[in-house]
């Protein structure tokens, strides 16, 4: 176990002399093999460890007893310790998204604000091998391209995971052996999210019932995926320094960047949708809200006549020019001029849980939706190319084209405010909402919104 992890670290170049690690340590066994196998290495390395553990104000005395632990182990191990406490629950209403993913967030703010404050280097999470391939069929299950499929990378920015070259019976073999105790976490067992259930119910069964090294086939096409991602980066890249242009404001700050079209026509498919996607990465120095129903979007140009844009998320566009292809950020007169001739409503956000049977309202400025189904940030706005919601049976309709069904004028679509999560949308506001996320038997927990108080709306 110790030389394995020691290998992977070196030949993934995960650390170096002088390193100061920010360990994030929840208590579990995946945790607590990390921060003991790095404190082994830790002079090996070169490094100064800091663990931190996150208590996410939920589980009760559980989450107590994990805190409690962690610290007891840090104090053991020589290892300096910090505990910040924070309300998941809270920031998950605040910010219209489900619990697991609040608490996601919180993590990697405090582990980053830690990082600072101890002039750190890196933050090393505890993600091993069976993380791994859970990670690619939750990311093939929900829609993905490469890169997604690639599943995690042993380095992203100040992120490292010494774990992925281990699996979790080796972790808890290895605990077995050093004698050393862990904290188990109940909502492990449940199967309430969606990658809990990948974990307890789908993984097991298709070793089972397909082939027992189906974890292990998962990772190794996983790890073509990575490598294939990689070089087809790298084209879009070299294309992109060759054929590339540059548009700046009057301040000198690079606003859109656009390539020849001729040469991008001249490429296959694959290539032409990675360096439209690098564009919209330079562009936006975000990837969030953008689907390859986007990048299609913007490669379709190409094939049109010249003057023709369509809208991305984000604030951005893609634009046909006689001789490019470019992606640009709106101007802020135009987002801001929009804002204000079609203000967006107010909505209040509430989250409690279901009982089988309670009444669901039916006025048109109060809605349910199933909250454990949303596992990304909403964000209230207008439409966008790309937009979609969920039909009953499980098909899908564009929203312009349930906009063009329901008879809505042309002038009026821009004007209709939607909530969405990236591209599907939960609640064409005024008039219909998406099946995918309308309350069944099977909810647990639904999220309330309130059109502005139910007041002047409806």
């Amino acid at each position: 176990m110790y030389r394995k992890i020691l290998d992977y670290i070196r030949r993934n170049r995960l650390f170096a002399p002088g390193d100061r690690v920010i360990v994030a340590l929840s208590g579990g066994a995946d945790s607590v093999c990390l921060l003991v196998v790095l404190n082994e290495l830790r002079e090996v390395l070169g490094l100064e460890l800091k663990a931190v553990h996150v208590h996410h104000g939920l589980r009760g005395e559980e989450a107590d007893r994990d805190r409690d632990y962690a610290r007891e182990l840090s104090e053991k191990l020589g290892v300096a310790f910090s505990c910040i406490q924070v309300d998941a629950a809270l920031y998950a209403r605040e910010q219209g998204m489900s619990v697991e993913e609040a608490g996601r967030h919180l993590r990697y703010q405090i582990f980053e604000k830690e990082r600072l404050e101890f002039s750190g280097t890196k933050i090393a999470v505890a993600h091993h091998r069976d993380d791994q391939a859970e990670t690619i069929l939750y990311n093939l299950f929900r829609g993905t391209g490469l890169k997604g499929l690639g599943g995690m990378r042993p380095v992203r920015d100040r992120i490292v995971r010494p774990l992925l070259s281990v699996g979790r019976e080796e972790i808890l073999a290895y605990l077995e052996e050093k004698g050393i105790s862990y904290c188990e976490d109940s909502t492990n067992a449940q199967t309430d999210y969606v990658r809990n259930r990948i974990r307890s119910q789908i993984l097991p069964e298709i070793r089972e019932q397909v082939n027992k090294r189906a974890g292990e086939n998962i990772l190794h096409a996983g790890e073509m995926a990575a490598q294939a991602d990689e070089y087809l980066e790298k084209q879009a890249e070299g294309i992109l320094k060759a054929r590339g242009v540059w548009e700046r404001d009057k301040a000198g700050t690079k606003r859109a960047r656009g390539v020849g079209a001729k040469a991008l026509l001249a490429e296959d498919d694959i290539i032409r949708n990675y360096v439209i996607r690098r564009m919209i990465r330079s562009v936006n120095e975000s990837m969030k809200d953008i689907t390859m129903t986007h990048v299609e979007s913007a490669a379709a140009l190409l094939f049109g006549s010249s003057g023709r844009q369509v809208d991305l998320p984000c604030g951005l566009i893609a634009v046909r020019t006689p001789g490019e292809l470019w992606i640009k950020k709106k101007k802020t007169e135009e987002l801001v001029d929009k804002e204000k001739d079609f203000p967006l409503p107010k909505l209040d956000f509430k989250v409690f849980p279901y009982k089988k049977g309670q009444e669901i309202p039916k006025n048109g400025y109060t809605k349910w939706f199933d909250y454990d189904k949303i596992k990304c940030a909403l964000s209230v706005r207008y439409r966008e190319t790309g937009d979609y919601m969920t039909l009953a049976g499980g098909g899908k309709k564009t929203i312009k084209a349930f906009m063009i069904d329901e008879k809505i004028p042309k002038e009026e679509r821009e004007k209709i405010p939607l909530v969405a999560e990236g591209s599907h949308v939960l609640w064409v506001i005024g008039h219909r909402i998406s099946e995918y996320y309308k309350i069944t038997d099977d909810t647990h927990t639904v999220i309330q919104m309130q059109l502005d108080g139910g007041k002047n709306n409806g």
